[in-house]
């Protein structure tokens, strides 16, 4: 591991309690093995908690705030005692560090909680970037790619230069900038299923730069753009694959790429 263990880790070792996210756990459990994998390689203790359960943004984007709350309150007891929590989705990592807070600042027995949540809460390539200083990849794969940033990751937790960074670690890899990466992909959570038609548009337009690039694979940090773009992709008859960046970078890439067979 470069740069040591994270000051105030016990024995110097991290001890991360990764959440999975809903989408990882029911069509992509590779993208969690991949994150346990490149965690461990960085030299940290990874424990998954059995009670985690979804992190509530569908609540709290629908503006069910009461099942929200009740869904953070549960999240926040399953990940007590944790050096850092570390999340594959920009998406859901946003939520648990950005909105947790905010969501429970009326509780007086959990607006401290919250807020020791957030603080802990690190996506996972910033997690090995800012954090650790990992960049020991040991990756190989002699393809090239594009990469497509989610919105969330993006814009609430600063993610952008962390993935492109350790993908130049990758042997093999060529990266080739996708025009328009910080657009939206139309997914959005429950956006795409209440405005369908204008959430396919806005991925036709993402779908048509991805395969103007050239590269043979699309590589992302959140399920739900993967999905979406998958399918589209697929529906298109494109040849371009999708994975998630974890994946790549834990050399994990003989499955099936998203959209292709069962995942």
């Amino acid at each position: 591991m470069s740069g040591g263990a994270p000051a105030g880790a016990a024995g110097g070792r991290p001890r991360v309690g990764l959440f999975v996210t809903c989408l990882v756990d029911l069509y992509r459990p590779t993208v969690g093995f991949a994150a346990v994998k490149l965690l461990e390689d960085a030299g940290c203790e990874v424990v998954v908690p059995e009670a985690q359960t979804c992190c509530g943004q569908p609540a709290y984007n629908s503006g069910d705030r009461p099942d929200a709350m009740a869904i953070a309150r549960q999240v926040i007891e399953a990940f007590r005692g944790f050096d850092y929590v570390v999340v594959p989705s920009g998406s859901c990592g946003g939520m648990l560090k950005d909105h947790y807070p905010a969501l429970l600042a009326g509780d007086p027995a959990m607006k401290d909680a919250a807020e020791d949540l957030a603080r802990r809460t690190f996506e996972l390539t910033s997690f090995l970037v800012d954090v650790l200083g990992f960049e020991n990849v040991r990756a190989s794969l002699a393809t090239s790619a594009t990469y497509h940033d989610s919105c969330s990751g993006l814009r609430e937790l600063g993610i952008k230069a962390q993935p492109r960074r350790l993908l130049a670690k990758v042997d093999g890899l060529e990266l080739k900038e996708l025009p328009g990466a910080e657009v939206c992909c139309g997914f959005g959570g429950t956006f795409c299923v209440k405005y369908p038609e204008i959430s396919t548009d806005i991925v036709a337009k993402k779908t048509a730069d991805i395969v103007a690039t050239g590269a043979s694979l699309l590589l992302a940090g959140d399920m739900g753009c993967l999905l979406n773009m998958a399918g589209r992709l697929k529906r298109e008859g494109a040849s371009v694959k999708v994975r998630h960046v974890a994946e790549v970078l834990a050399g994990m890439t003989d499955e099936p790429a998203i959209g292709e067979g069962g995942g």
